[in-house]
């Protein structure tokens, strides 16, 4: 019989592949544990699901199983001459089993060139037309040939009737074996007796169906109709059945195709459930079958295992691999029991999601049912581990799955070629296809583009090309993906000639290009000037391809063949073609970008004059082509030039292109008004529109506006569905902490959709963690992990964001361990997490133990990383963990940016390490990192922490130099340190230069001006100042005419300081004990007792009652008075102001005293301006002065108590053996180092402090009150011989070594009695006397001016002994000493022994120069 012609499928060139024979329908197979005895017929695999079709009920005509006959059997049948029973005796004959299967194996045995005939005429057996049919069926498994040659011969033996079940058999067979046109052609010619049936109509939809063509199948059922041959319930299953195969399900489909089937009066049966829920695992549509499952209960129609299998398939596509492990423990409450379809989809469900832990577990449960690791399951963990990367463990379980005994299929094979060649490992992959070729499975159409693709992507054109080749030489004939491929391939090698050649083959083979390839194909042509294949392919896209002049345009216009673009599309328009703005537009666009604007320009104007019609399109098309070219500017002239075009019927494109182009430059308010007038002139807003705007508001910070409009236009659109809008809205009122907003967003998702996208999870939980509701995250997080989609690295990190945001860092680990019971593994984005809270916190040791955790996971620091532990480290001072974090950097390769090299300048100014800082400085030059701002700040600072701010001038010059501003700060430093220098000139030019820059001065940069001029006592130039400061609009407030009044009162000019006081007066501004107290510490300062005590009168008589400050000035003076007449006065003076403390300290012995002197103290602690500090001090001079020291000594521990003093001034106790008399006055330093002394004394009894150790006693450079700290205790200390030095590499410090100490403790007169004691009478004058800033005894200081005049700096033993001496002795040993140098001297220059200054060493390398950092600039 001759066939007809028609169009193969590719599925028949591929040659015969070994197929996957796979009996999930058979009972033993599917339940082995209950033990079925029967051996099943194979089916076969139809297409590579997780799990199998749910019933063949489409083809399937009167299905009953044949019984296996054994050989004897066979024979015995063969030999034994049937006798001629009568028809009816021959139908109620029991052995048509035993005569079919007779029958089919003597035909299966014939060789090919055999006839069927030849065992059919010898009438062996005696057959009924039934039991023909079932022949036909049976042959049909194995040889379709041989079933179509037993149907024709039936029909031409006289004694036959045509039947419709032989004929719906036989069409069944060949749709079976992808014979489609036979099937059509017996079906066409059967007489219509016996075609006009149920069952032949459902067996030829079957058919069709099996090729997804719908149409036909429709067709067919409206013929039955017309022939009155009513469609029973596998007609509509089968139509069910050809509609999803026909293409992709749309919305609904799955309800709309059971309303029909209703409509028909058929009710739907567990086939039609199975069949709609099957197709909707198979395109992942989880509500649609959702819907389907609850209808199918609702329809009191029971769900078998086939169903539940379904939607545990389509839960594990969908990704909700909870909710099928919830679905398969569910069909086992309902008394199913899983097989391997159930164990494959489940382990499916949980492959997709990558959860390594349950897959294993889900196998491992498997194998112990009894079922075992089939190729499905193999191939889907195989997949699982490609997807992940991780392709050795792919290899391994491929190498498990041969070891096993299951054999690789072609699936296997294509799943691991398109991994690896994804991942461009195209030897393995090509190892897989030579083990695929010796295994002796036939390579598929999918597995050679799998191969191809991966050659293409890995730039292997000549492999892939081979590899083409091959598969076409192996008959199998390219798709519409392998063409597409290689033509791209040769187009991207600009290889023209293949190009065109393959482009021709693919042409014949009745596949197009798309219109990406078509463009790319164009641009290599119109590269190499191929003008004539250029109009060949031009002419197959209007021909072949039935593309539009507009789309050819188009692609003609992207591939950069403009003036063929512009030539189709004027001929287009000439001709009166309908126009298609869209493609006009994307003709423009290309235009455009391409920079021929007046091209584009001349078109609009030749439009304009062919289409009268598109005068408002053209004006548009102007604005939508500037915005394309991004051009914003031009296009908002243009647009508010033609305004009036827009206040009619306006189109929406331009409005739309218009505010996307606003949006993605981030001109939201241009966004928003352009909004506005699209709708005062009518437009409706498109939900392209709407989505912009709503994203545009959120991004304003008005989510509230972006919600009302969601809401406006969510009625009639998906809109509120959209879950990137919904993520825009929960993070905008996220940042505004509106959590019921949030929640209200949600919570109306959540009624609307099933299953919530994962992003509005993470963007809900991140919501919460900005307002440190950890809570509510948790609460989230823990919905997620019960109802699906499993939470992401990105939920737990903002999870463990809302403990840190709401303080909560100590709950870190504890969250973290929960999350590790949980199955989760800690990302290392979480660890970083964790260490920048903790790092923020200046938690250093949490920091070093997450740092050190995080490394002995495995995981590597990152520059970020090492930024922040370097920065924490440098506030924390850690010198050590930073120089660690340097070197670890570079055995990592990781070079030091700007910013971690800022922090290592900041660490060692701040720790006085200049000398570092300077090397650190050069490094940087080295590794060729230029300084930035932040580097020039910190080194200008360093100067002039380090007293040189001419240094720091210099290299602020040349910072501006470079075009950096120093800030405003690094001014102040400059400023203050050059006003300590009394650099004058320098500080008032620097002054000015600010000024001259525009840069607003605040009141302190006036202060620290003020301040200069104060300790320089030039009061004019501070007057000028305040004038200065006043118009320049920066009003004085009282502590700059404090500072005024200081100046003059410091500098012994009180007159003058009052004169400010009354100018403050006159100016209405309320006088305070502050700038009282200025004054009257001037007047008492210069010795004016009578006018400071007046002053104080004054100041009761206004109202003002003095404070501590007033009572400071006459302690303090009355401690440098000369007599005790003139301190008593002044002490009198304040006991009737109303504080008599002074007074009885000196004139009582009482234990009340301390009790109320406490009471005094704590009344003065909370005070500002070290009100108690100030007050102690002055006390401790005054009792010094006037030798009261047992009451010095016990007024100086009470403020140790109090917490006055700081406790670090001795801490003998603690085996701590410095001291620290820093913030002290003169006489409380003496006083408190006695005390030192005393405590010391007792330690060196016991042999501490212990050799070689020094001892450190801090006195700093600062001086208080006019009064060196460290010249005081020095003098001191010298006069009682005492083993202590200058440091030699810092000033403020006094050395001695412990030996040394301890013997002079031991053995010195002077540390006989060290206990403070009371004069039994006050003396008439003070003890002390203020020598050149050094507060020193009254009978030490003609010595001390004798011996520091003629000597100079001598040591503390000689110094002691020289000053117990009478005056005679003293001048004579004084002038031997003297004479003694003299001679070593003219002994040496006789000699010609050169004289050198012996310079500290130290000291040279420790300072910075700035010739040192431009040596570094030039290097």
């Amino acid at each position: 019989m001759a066939k007809k012609p028609r169009k193969t499928s590719s599925s028949e060139n591929e040659g015969v592949v070994q197929k996957f024979n796979y009996s999930r329908a058979s009972p033993s197979v599917r339940f082995p544990h209950l033990n079925y005895t029967d051996n099943p017929s194979k089916t076969r695999l139809e297409n590579n699901t997780n799990f199998k079709e749910v019933y063949d009920e489409i083809a399937r005509v009167g299905e009953e199983d044949l019984s296996n006959v054994n050989d004897e059997g066979l024979e015995v049948l063969g030999r034994t001459k049937a006798k001629k029973m009568t028809k009816l005796a021959l139908k109620r004959a029991k052995d048509w089993r035993k005569r079919v299967q007779f029958l089919t194996h003597r035909i299966l045995q014939l060789k090919p060139q055999e006839f069927v005939a030849d065992v059919l005429d010898d009438k062996i057996v005696q057959m009924t037309p039934t039991d023909f049919c079932y022949v036909v069926k049976s042959l049909g498994q194995s040889s379709w040939p041989r079933a179509l040659e037993v149907y024709e011969w039936l029909n031409l033996r006289h004694w036959y009737s045509p039947n419709a079940r032989m004929l719906a058999t036989i069409v069944a067979v060949l749709g079976k074996a992808n014979q489609e046109a036979l099937a059509v052609e017996i079906f066409s010619r059967a007489e219509p007796s016996v075609g006009n049936t149920v069952q032949v109509y459902n067996a030829m939809m079957g058919v069709y169906a099996r090729y997804g063509q719908f149409s036909k199948v429709q067709e067919l059922l409206a013929l039955m109709k017309e022939r009155d041959c009513t469609p029973d319930l596998v007609s509509f299953n089968t139509l069910i059945n050809a509609r999803l195969r026909s293409g992709p399900m749309s919305a609904n489909m799955g309800t709309e195709l059971l309303n029909e089937v209703r409509r028909s009066g058929v009710r739907p049966d567990m086939i039609t459930y199975n069949t709609l829920i099957s197709a909707c695992s198979r395109e992942s549509k989880l509500e649609e079958a959702l819907k389907l499952f609850a209808d199918m209960q609702a329809s009191k129609c029971q769900p078998d295992l086939w169903t539940y299998n379904a939607m545990i398939s389509v839960f594990g596509r969908c990704g909700l691999a909870r909710k099928a492990e919830r679905l398969f423990k569910e069909l086992q409450t309902k008394g199913f029991l899983p097989d391997t379809v159930t164990y494959n989809s489940l382990l499916y469900a949980f492959a997709k999601e990558g959860n390594i832990d349950k897959v294993k577990e889900v196998g491992d449960e498997m194998v112990k049912m009894g079922f075992g690791k089939d190729e499905m399951t193999y191939n889907t963990i195989i997949h699982m581990y490609e997807k992940r990367g991780q392709h050795d463990l792919a290899l391994q379980v491929y190498k498990d799955m041969k070891n096993s005994g299951r054999c690789p299929d072609v699936v296997t094979y294509t799943v691991l070629i398109d991994a690896l060649g994804k991942a461009s490992k195209m030897n393995e992959a090509a190892s897989v296809m030579t083990e695929m070729l010796n295994a002796g499975v036939k390579p598929s159409l999918r597995t050679y583009s799998a191969l191809i693709c991966g050659y293409a992507k890995a730039g292997m054109r000549l492999q892939a090309e081979d590899i083409f080749e091959c598969m076409r030489r192996s008959g199998i004939r390219p798709d519409h993906l392998a063409y597409s491929v290689m033509l791209d391939t040769f187009v991207r090698s600009n290889d023209v000639r293949k190009a065109m050649m393959l482009y021709h083959d693919m042409l014949r083979d009745g596949f197009t290009p798309d219109s990406l390839l078509y463009e790319s194909l164009l641009r290599v042509l119109g590269g190499e000037k191929a003008e004539e294949s250029i109009q060949k392919v031009i002419k197959d896209m209007e021909e072949i391809s039935n593309l539009t002049p507009h789309v050819i345009s188009s692609i003609l216009s992207k591939a950069g063949c403009f003036n063929y673009a512009l030539k189709s599309l004027r001929l287009a328009i000439s001709e009166g073609y309908e126009l298609d703005y869209v493609n006009i537009l994307s003709i423009l666009s290309s235009y455009s970008t391409s920079g021929r604007f007046s091209e584009a320009i001349e078109f609009l104007n030749f439009l304009k004059e062919h289409s009268p019609s598109s005068q408002r399109f053209v004006t548009e098309a102007l604005v939508t082509v500037l915005c394309k070219a991004c051009q914003l500017d031009a296009a908002l002239d243009e647009y508010q030039k033609n305004y009036s075009f827009y206040l009619s019927d306006s189109g929406f494109g331009m409005y739309d292109t218009l505010l996307r182009c606003c949006a993605e430059t981030d001109q939201y308010a241009t966004a928003s008004q352009i909004y506005s007038d699209m709708l005062f002139n009518g437009v409706e807003p498109s939900d392209d529109v709407c989505r912009i705007m709503c994203l545009v508001y959120c991004k304003m910070g008005f989510p509230e506006t972006a919600h009302n409009l969601l809401h406006h236009v969510g009625k009639n659109s998906s809109l509120e569905q959209d879950i990137s809008l919904c993520v825009a809205l929960i993070e905008a009122y996220g940042k505004l902490r509106l959590l019921e907003k949030v929640e209200d967003v949600v919570g109306c998702l959540r009624q609307k959709r099933v299953v919530v996208d994962r992003k509005v999870w993470n963007a809900l939980v991140e919501a919460y963690a900005s307002s440190g509701c950890y809570e509510k995250a948790r609460a989230a997080f823990n919905t997620m992990m019960r109802d699906g989609p499993s939470p992401t690295v990105d939920t737990i990190n903002s999870l463990l964001q809302a403990l840190v945001v709401d303080g909560r860092l100590s709950e870190l680990y504890v969250v973290i361990q929960e999350l590790q019971d949980m199955g989760f593994k800690i990302s290392k984005s979480s660890i970083v997490l964790m260490l920048d809270a903790f790092a923020k916190a200046e938690n250093i040791f949490e920091v070093k133990k997450i740092y050190q955790g995080m490394r002995a996971a495995g995981y590597f620091p990152t520059m970020h990383l090492y930024r922040v532990m370097i920065r924490l480290f440098t506030k924390g001072k850690r010198v050590r963990d930073v120089e660690a974090m340097v070197s670890e950097m570079d055995e990592a390769d990781l070079k030091p940016d700007i910013s971690i090299w800022n922090s290592m300048l900041k660490l060692y100014t701040t720790i006085d390490d200049y000398k570092k800082t300077v090397q650190v400085y050069h490094q940087m030059k080295e590794d060729g990192v230029s300084p930035d701002e932040e580097t020039y700040n910190t080194l200008i600072v360093m100067y002039c922490r380090d007293h040189r701010p001419d240094e720091g001038l210099l290299l602020m010059h040349t910072m501006q130099s470079h075009g950096l501003n120093p800030r405003m700060d690094t001014y102040k430093s400059l400023i203050a340190a050059l006003a300590k220098q009394l650099m004058v000139e320098q500080a008032e030019e620097l002054f000015e230069s600010i000024k001259s820059e525009g840069r607003k001065l605040d009141r302190s940069f006036y202060h620290l001006m003020m301040k200069m001029y104060r300790s320089c006592e030039n009061h004019s130039k501070a007057e000028k100042l305040l004038v200065m400061m006043k118009d320049s609009g920066v009003e004085p407030t009282i502590a700059t005419m404090h500072l005024l009044m200081t100046s003059y009162s410091s500098s012994g000019h009180p007159a003058e300081a009052e004169e400010v006081l009354n100018r403050m007066e006159s100016m209405g501004s309320d006088s305070t004990t502050l700038t009282y107290s200025s004054v009257i510490g001037s007047y008492l300062k210069n010795g004016d007792y009578n006018v400071g005590i007046q002053k104080l009168l004054e100041m009761k008589a206004k109202g003002i009652s003095p404070d501590h400050r007033v009572w400071t000035c006459f302690v303090r003076a009355s401690s440098l008075c000369q007599t005790m007449e003139e301190a008593m006065m002044l002490l009198q003076a304040i006991k009737s102001a109303g504080l008599d403390l002074p007074v009885r300290l000196l004139t009582e012995n009482s234990e009340s005293l301390v009790m109320e002197l406490n009471q005094y103290f704590e009344k003065l602690q909370p005070l500002e301006d070290d009100a108690a500090l100030n007050f102690v001090n002055a006390l401790e001079d005054l009792l010094w002065a006037f030798e009261q020291r047992a009451t010095a000594s016990w007024v100086f521990q009470l403020a140790l108590k109090n917490n006055i003093y700081h406790h670090s001034v001795y801490r003998v106790a603690d085996k701590d053996w410095g001291a620290d008399f820093r913030k002290l006055s003169g006489a409380a330093a003496l006083v408190g180092l006695t005390l030192w002394l005393d405590h010391m004394q007792d330690a060196s009894l016991e042999g501490f402090p212990e050799s070689p150790k020094s001892v450190v006693l801090i006195t700093g450079t600062s001086r208080y009150n006019n009064i060196s700290l460290n010249s005081t205790v020095k003098i001191f200390l010298w006069e009682m011989g005492s083993p202590f030095l200058p440091c030699k590499t810092r000033s403020g410090l006094l050395i001695a070594k412990a030996h040394s100490l301890r013997m002079w403790l031991k053995d010195s007169p002077f540390c006989l009695d060290l206990e403070l004691k009371n004069s039994p009478t006050l003396p008439e004058t003070n003890s002390m006397q203020l020598v050149d800033g050094c507060f020193v005894r009254r009978g030490l200081v003609p010595a001390l001016k004798d011996i520091n005049e003629r000597l100079g700096l001598i040591g503390p033993r000689k110094f002691s002994r020289l000053a117990l001496l009478s005056d005679e002795k003293r001048d004579k040993i004084i002038q031997a000493e003297i004479v003694g140098r003299e001679e070593k001297l003219a002994k040496l220059k006789k000699k010609g022994i050169p004289l050198r200054k012996r310079v500290n060493k130290f000291r040279r390398n420790h300072h910075v120069r700035e010739k040192d950092l431009s040596r570094s600039n030039n290097t």
